[in-house]
C-alpha cells in the first residue's frame, strides 16, 4: 500500500499517521493492535511498548532465555537451557552482531527496545505470572531482541541430528547413518503456496500457509499492524523483535516463508586440555593452542548454584564434554568434546538490516533484493506483488565447507574441515506458468543442494493436488477453475495421511491373520485415509502404526540403536538434546523407510505388521481420533498446567494438517500451525488470518483466548485494514512514560490466578472454574456487562462503574449472598450469583423450603448461544454441579424477569419447573424450581 492509499483509511477524519515524537494505538475487534506513528523510528517505539504491554512475560521468558537465566525462576528443570545458552555463547553474539548494525539499523532497533523498557512496568503489573514466578522484569539491553531472535533460532537447522548420525554410523554401520533421515524431533516444519493471478477469482495473486512450531501459550507469532509515512504493513511478528520477518502484507507486495531444511552449522569434535596455571589449550591443524575459557554461575531457584565453564576454540564454543586433565584422544566416544561452529558467531551478523528492509518494499524486486542480506534461520520464500510479479527463492547463509561437515561431527585439529570464506548461492526459480502455482512445505526441493535431511514429499504432494483440483471438488485435475482467499482454509486443514500407503500395503499382504485381525485389516483398507477428529478408524490406524514401531523397536536389526546395552550416549550427550537421540520417535517418525528398505528381511516386515494387527484387533477399543490426539501447549510459569482449551483436533505428522504426534510415544501433539496466513493482492482486506490462542498474551484478558475455537475450527479472521473500523485506545501516547509498579496483587486483579470454589469440565465446551468476584477489580468488567442493552432485566442499565462497585461490596459484605464470576479456559464468561431464599428479599413472595438455594446468572455480552452451540446450558451445568455439591442444598430456586422468555425456555430446557409469578419492587418474576430429585441425585 502506497502512502496516497493510507490517506484513505484515515480514521474519523485524523490524521493518517501518529505525531512525530509518539504514536497511537488502535485494536480491531480482537484486540490485534494497529500501530501508527509520524516516523519509522516511532513506530519502532510502539511496537516495543505494545510488545510490552501484550506479552510482558513473554519478552521476559526470552530475555532470561538469552542470558541463560531461566533456572532462577523455574528450577533446575530449566538447567540444560541455561548450561546451553551460556556455552554457546548466545548473548556475547547477540551483542556482537549489535556492534556490527549500520548507525540507522541499530538506531530503530533501539527504539523498539526503548519502547520495551518503557512498557514494561505496566505490562508486568498485567500479566499475573510475574507475581507466581515472584519476578520482577529486567531492562532490556540494545542487543536483546538480537538475543531473542538467535535463541528462538539457534536449533533450526537442526544440528543435534548430527549426534545421532554418530550413533547409528558407529552402531549400524557408516552406509546407514542416513537411514531414518526425515523431519524429526525438534525441528520446525511449515506450508505455503503461492496462487498466480491466472488461478484466482480477482486475478491478483494469493500466498497462503502455515509456520508449524511448538504451539506455546502466549504464542511464537503475534498478529500485528505497523503503519507510519514510510510503510504500512500487517503481518506476523516475533514478540522481542522489531519489525515482521517471516509473513507480511504491505499492501503493494506481500511475502510467506518456510523453513529451508539447510545444513549451516557445524559440529567439530575437539580435544582440550588443561594446563599447568589453569588456563585451558584445544588441539588444531598446527598443534595445541591456548582457547578463551572462563566459568559463569547459574542460579537456580530451589537448588544450588550451578558453575559452568565456557570454553570457546577456533571453530566455535565448546557446547558438549568438559576439559580433560588427560585428553582422550580424538578416536574415544566415551567422553565426547564438541564445539559448534554456526554462521552469526563467525561472522557478527544476523542479517537484522533485512528487517526495515522489508517494511519498506514496494514490489517483488525490493523484497528480493532486500533478501540477499538474509543470514538466520535459511528459508524458502514465496512473494508476490500487485503487478502480478512473483517470487521462489532460497536466503539465508550457508557457508562452504565439505560436504561430510553437513552429515556428521568431524575433526576439529584436521584442516579439510575447514568453513571457506563466502556462502553457498541461494537457489531460485520461477513459479510454474503451466500451473500457477508454487509450493514449500520443507520437502527436497528448491533447497535440496543446501541439507541432508528434509520432510517428506506429503504435504507438499497433497498441497499441489489440492491446487489442481476445483474448490470443494474431490477428483484430482491439473489446472481447476480460479480459487478466492476464502477457498484456502480448505488446503490448511486437510488431513489426508498419504504417509499411511506403506504400513497399509504390508497390512494388505499380511499372512495367517485372525478373524479379529482380519476384520481390522478390511476395515483399514476401506479406510479413506483422513485424520479426522471423527474418525475411529484413524485412531485404529494411529495404534497400529504405534504398535509396529515398538516392534520394529525390538527388531534384533535396530536393538543397537534402541537397546540399553552401551549407555554413555545419554550421560555423554546434554538432556537437551535428548530428542534428536530418542530412537522411538525416530523410527516412528522414519516409519516409512523403515518398512521399504532392505534393512529388515520383507517376511520380518508382514510379521510384525501382523502380529501388530493381531495386537490391536484384541483390544477392541475404539474412540474417535479427536479424542486422543490433543494439543498440549507449552507455558514458562513454575507449575503451570497447560489449559484445555480446544477439543479435540484432526491432522496428524505428515498430514496439510501438520498437528505433529509423536508415533510410538503419543498421540498429544505439541507442535502444529503456530498460526494460519491468506495474503491477497487484490484487496488487502480480504486477507485472512488466525492465531492457537488470541492477540493478547495477558491469561483472563478478553482477547487471550478468543481465536481458540476460529484455530481449532480451521476458520480465519478477516485482516482489517480500515481505520474508521478500529477502535482507538488509550495506550495512544505522545510520550514515552513509565508506569509505578503495581500495589496489588496480581493474582487479586487478573480472576484466572484466584482460587476457585468449583471446577468442573464441561464434554465439548472446556473447563468452568467459578472465583469470587473483586469488587474494585472487576468493576469496570462487571459495568461493561450490566449495562449492555441484552443485560436490560439485570435491572443496572443506567448505573455507573462507582455504583456497579459499591452494590458488589454490599454483596461481598453478606454471609448469604456470594458473587462469582465464572471463567472458561480462564476467560470470563458469566456473572453467577448465589443467595438464601430466607434471607432474600425474594423469600417473602413465596413459600420457602428448607434446603432451597436461590442463584442469578448474566452471561457475558461478547458469549451466549450465537457464539457456540449450547454455551449456556453448558454454564448451568456447572453451576447446578457446584450448587448440588453441597447435600443441603435439595432445590435451586431462580426468578427472571417474567418478560425474559428466553432465559425462561432455557430453564425449562434444563429442567427447571415453572412456578408462579412474583411482584418485586424492581420487576414482575417467574419462579421457576429445580429439585436434586429431578436430576437423579439422592
Amino acid at each position: 500500500m502506497t502512502t496516497a492509499d493510507i490517506d484513505s483509511e484515515r480514521p474519523n477524519g485524523r490524521s493518517g499517521h501518529g505525531p512525530a515524537g509518539g504514536f497511537e494505538v488502535f485494536r480491531d475487534d480482537r484486540g490485534i493492535p494497529h500501530l501508527r506513528a509520524g516516523s519509522a523510528l516511532a513506530l519502532a517505539r510502539a511496537q516495543g511498548h505494545n510488545a510490552a504491554l501484550d506479552r510482558a512475560w513473554q519478552l521476559e521468558t526470552e530475555r532470561h532465555r538469552v542470558l541463560g537465566t531461566t533456572a532462577a525462576y523455574l528450577g533446575a528443570e530449566a538447567l540444560d537451557w541455561d548450561r546451553f545458552a551460556r556455552r554457546a555463547r548466545l548473548a556475547d553474539t547477540a551483542r556482537r552482531c549489535y556492534e556490527r548494525l549500520a548507525p540507522e539499523t541499530a538506531a530503530w532497533v533501539g527504539a523498539y527496545v526503548d519502547g520495551v523498557n518503557a512498557g514494561l512496568a505496566e505490562g508486568s503489573a498485567r500479566a499475573p505470572e510475574f507475581a507466581a514466578a515472584g519476578l520482577a522484569p529486567g531492562r532490556w539491553e540494545r542487543w536483546t531482541p538480537l538475543g531473542v531472535w538467535l535463541s528462538t533460532h539457534i536449533l533450526f537447522a537442526g544440528f543435534p541430528t548430527k549426534l545421532w548420525r554418530e550413533e547409528v554410523a558407529r552402531r549400524l554401520g557408516d552406509d546407514r547413518a542416513t537411514l531414518f533421515a526425515t523431519d524429526g524431533p525438534g525441528t520446525s516444519g511449515s506450508n505455503g503456496w503461492l496462487l498466480t493471478g491466472a488461478r484466482t477469482t480477482t486475478g491478483a495473486p494469493v500466498i497462503a500457509g502455515d509456520p508449524h512450531r511448538f504451539i506455546e501459550d502466549p504464542g511464537v507469532y503475534q498478529q500485528i499492524r505497523l503503519a507510519c509515512p514510510e510503510f504500512d504493513v500487517v503481518g506476523l511478528a516475533v514478540p522481542g523483535v522489531p519489525g515482521i520477518a517471516h509473513f507480511g502484507h504491505a499492501g503493494g507486495v506481500a511475502w510467506a516463508i518456510t523453513n529451508a531444511m539447510a545444513d549451516y552449522q557445524d559440529l567439530y569434535r575437539e580435544q582440550l586440555r588443561r594446563t599447568a596455571d589453569g588456563g585451558v589449550e584445544a588441539l588444531g591443524p598446527d598443534g595445541w593452542y591456548a582457547v578463551h575459557a572462563h566459568t559463569e554461575t547459574v542460579e537456580v531457584a530451589g537448588g544450588e548454584p550451578e558453575t559452568v565453564e565456557v570454553v570457546e576454540t577456533d571453530r566455535g564454543p565448546v557446547i558438549i564434554g568438559d576439559v580433560h586433565d588427560d585428553p582422550p584422544g580424538d578416536e574415544a566416544p566415551d567422553a565426547p568434546v564438541i564445539s559448534l561452529r554456526y554462521p552469526p558467531r563467525v561472522t557478527g551478523d544476523l542479517g537484522f538490516h533485512v528487517l526495515p528492509a522489508l517494511l519498506r518494499a514496494r514490489t517483488v524486486a525490493d523484497l528480493d533484493t532486500a533478501l540477499d542480506g538474509w543470514v538466520e534461520p535459511v528459508n524458502v520464500v514465496l512473494a508476490a506483488d500487485t503487478t502480478g510479479a512473483t517470487l521462489h527463492r532460497v536466503a539465508g547463509h550457508v557457508p562452504l565447507r565439505p560436504h561430510e561437515n553437513r552429515l556428521r561431527v568431524v575433526p576439529a585439529h584436521d584442516p579439510a574441515y575447514a568453513w571457506r570464506e563466502g556462502a553457498e548461492p541461494t537457489p531460485r526459480t520461477e513459479v510454474a506458468e503451466a500451473t500457477g502455482t508454487a509450493v514449500m512445505a520443507n520437502e527436497r526441493g528448491l533447497a535440496a543442494p543446501l541439507g541432508i535431511e528434509f520432510a517428506p514429499p506429503h504435504r507438499a504432494r497433497r498441497i499441489r493436488e489440492l491446487l489442481g483440483t476445483p474448490p470443494g471438488a474431490g477428483a484430482r485435475g491439473l489446472t481447476g477453475p480460479p480459487w478466492s482467499s476464502a477457498d484456502m482454509a480448505a488446503v490448511h486443514t486437510d488431513t489426508r495421511l498419504a504417509s499411511s500407503r506403506q504400513l497399509l500395503s504390508l497390512l494388505a499382504w499380511a499372512p495367517d491373520l485372525g478373524p479379529d485381525a482380519e476384520r481390522l485389516r478390511d476395515r483399514l483398507l476401506l479406510w479413506d485415509r483422513h485424520m479426522d477428529a471423527d474418525s475411529a478408524d484413524a485412531t485404529l490406524y494411529s495404534r497400529l502404526r504405534a504398535d509396529v514401531v515398538h516392534r520394529l523397536a525390538a527388531h534384533p536389526a535396530l536393538r543397537p540403536v534402541t537397546g540399553d546395552a552401551d549407555p554413555w550416549r545419554s550421560a555423554a550427550y546434554p538432556a537437551l538434546f535428548r530428542p534428536w537421540l530418542a530412537a522411538v520417535p525416530r523410527i516412528g517418525y522414519a516409519l516409512e523407510t523403515l518398512l521399504t528398505v532392505g534393512l529388515l528381511p520383507y517376511e520380518d516386515r508382514l510379521a510384525i505388521v501382523a502380529a501388530s494387527a493381531e495386537a490391536v484387533a484384541a483390544t477392541q477399543a475404539e474412540s474417535p481420533w479427536g479424542q486422543v490426539h490433543r494439543v498440549s501447549p507449552w507455558q514458562a510459569l513454575p507449575g503451570a498446567t497447560p489449559e484445555e482449551v480446544w477439543p479435540g483436533l484432526a491432522g496428524d505428522h505428515d498430514c496439510v494438517l501438520s498437528t505433529s504426534s509423536v508415533p510410538g510415544i503419543t498421540d498429544l501433539f505439541a507442535r502444529g500451525p503456530a498460526a494460519r496466513y491468506v495474503w491477497d493482492l487484490a484487496r488487502r482486506e480480504d486477507s485472512l488470518w488466525a492465531v492457537p490462542f488470541g492477540a493478547s498474551g495477558v491469561p483472563g484478558s478478553a482477547h487471550h483466548r478468543d481465536q481458540s475455537e476460529l484455530w481449532a475450527s480451521g476458520r480465519l479472521a478477516p485482516v482489517t485494514t480500515d481505520w474508521n473500523l478500529l477502535h482507538r485506545t488509550e495506550e495512544s501516547t505522545t510520550t514515552m512514560t513509565t508506569t509505578p509498579e503495581p500495589t496489588a496483587s496480581a493474582a487479586s486483579v487478573v480472576p484466572a490466578l484466584r482460587p476457585a470454589v468449583h471446577e468442573q469440565k464441561v464434554e465439548g465446551f472446556g473447563v468452568v472454574r467459578l472465583v469470587p468476584v473483586d469488587p474494585a477489580a472487576d468493576a469496570g468488567l462487571l459495568h461493561d456487562w450490566v449495562t449492555e442493552e441484552r443485560a436490560r432485566f439485570w435491572g443496572m442499565a443506567d448505573h455507573t462503574r462507582e455504583q456497579v462497585q459499591e452494590i458488589y461490596e454490599f454483596v461481598d459484605s453478606l454471609p448469604t449472598h456470594h458473587a462469582y464470576l465464572a471463567l472458561r479456559d480462564g476467560v470470563p464468561a458469566a456473572l453467577f450469583q448465589t443467595y438464601e431464599p430466607d434471607a432474600d428479599p425474594v423469600g417473602e413472595c413465596y413459600d420457602v423450603q428448607p434446603g432451597d438455594f436461590g442463584i442469578h446468572l448474566l452471561i457475558a455480552p461478547a458469549e451466549g448461544e450465537g457464539a457456540v452451540k449450547g454455551y449456556t446450558d453448558a454454564l448451568l451445568t456447572a453451576f447446578i454441579g457446584y450448587v448440588f455439591r453441597d447435600p443441603a442444598h435439595l432445590r435451586v430456586v431462580v426468578e427472571p424477569d417474567a418478560r425474559n422468555e428466553k432465559a425462561l425456555a432455557r430453564m425449562v430446557r434444563v429442567g427447571f419447573e415453572l412456578g408462579p409469578e412474583i411482584e418485586k419492587p424492581e420487576k414482575t418474576a417467574r419462579l421457576a424450581f429445580l429439585t436434586r430429585a429431578a436430576l437423579g441425585l439422592v
